[in-house]
């Protein structure tokens, strides 16, 4: 990867610190911000709860239109970061967002959800069980006409925006500007950890795991379209799995 000659290192930083304050680094700030909050509490965390999916507006249509325009700037997050590399000569096929490997791209995502996925949810419960974490709803939404398709979309705009933004761009960008490897991948996945802090503590290791484990296959092959998939077939399953059980399961927070 070619090293930002020094002369230009401030732009490229200054460039980082503008996108990250308008995206996901704003929203590590927000998330700690609600982490807090909620520690203030006399109610300890694992009896507190919190959504991701909540509705917009009180007209069933403005909801959906709500829905849609999150998903919209959460694809136009992504846009930003794929937008800057390439004015800086990177294209497409060096982060991994071509479509010359289908079938290994679905194979590797396959595998990297079942790696994360189940041991996440064990985190998660365990997380929960110690105090440690909020009980997270992963939505609550009613069951509107539109609701499973909002939630795929939903699922889809958060891998989009995280993957290309946090592994494609930002790990891309520290290496240019002289960060050792595993440092920019420590530094990504703090930072994919810090935006789930509003979970709870469980929330934030797990996704610090997920990070590591996400940013090192992408820098070992290249490919950013695995995690991509990987990450929105996690979403779907807790969007809408979340959805099919809330109330009918003693288990589930």
């Amino acid at each position: 990867m070619t090293l930002i000659p020094a002369e230009e290192k401030r732009g490229y930083q200054l460039e980082l610190l503008i996108v990250f304050s308008m995206t996901l680094g704003l929203s590590g700030l927000r998330s700690l911000v609600r982490l807090i909050d909620s520690l203030l509490q006399p109610t300890p965390l694992n009896q507190q709860s919190v959504a991701i999916n909540v509705p917009q507006a009180r007209a069933d249509l403005l909801d959906l239109v709500a829905q849609l325009l999150g998903v919209l700037q959460l694809a136009a997050w992504g846009g930003i970061g794929l937008y800057l590399l390439w004015r800086t000569g990177i294209k497409l096929r060096v982060i991994g967002l071509d479509g010359t490997r289908k079938l290994a791209d679905s194979l590797g995502a396959l595998g990297l959800a079942a790696i994360i996925g189940i041991p996440g949810l064990g985190l998660y419960f365990a997380a929960w069980a110690l105090g440690l974490n909020l009980a997270v709803q992963p939505s609550t939404l009613d069951n509107q006409w539109w609701m499973s398709v909002a939630l795929i979309l939903a699922a889809a705009g958060n891998a989009w925006a995280e993957e290309v933004l946090v592994v494609g761009y930002l790990i891309t960008r520290l290496q240019q500007l002289g960060w050792r490897q595993y440092t920019a991948l420590f530094a990504a996945a703090v930072l994919r950890g810090s935006y789930h802090l509003y979970q709870g503590f469980g929330g934030f290791v797990g996704n610090v795991v997920m990070g590591l484990v996400f940013g090192f296959y992408w820098q070992r092959t290249k490919r950013l379209w695995p995690l991509v998939i990987a990450h929105t077939i996690l979403d779907v399953v807790a969007f809408i799995g979340y959805t099919m059980l809330r109330g009918k399961v003693s288990w589930l927070p």
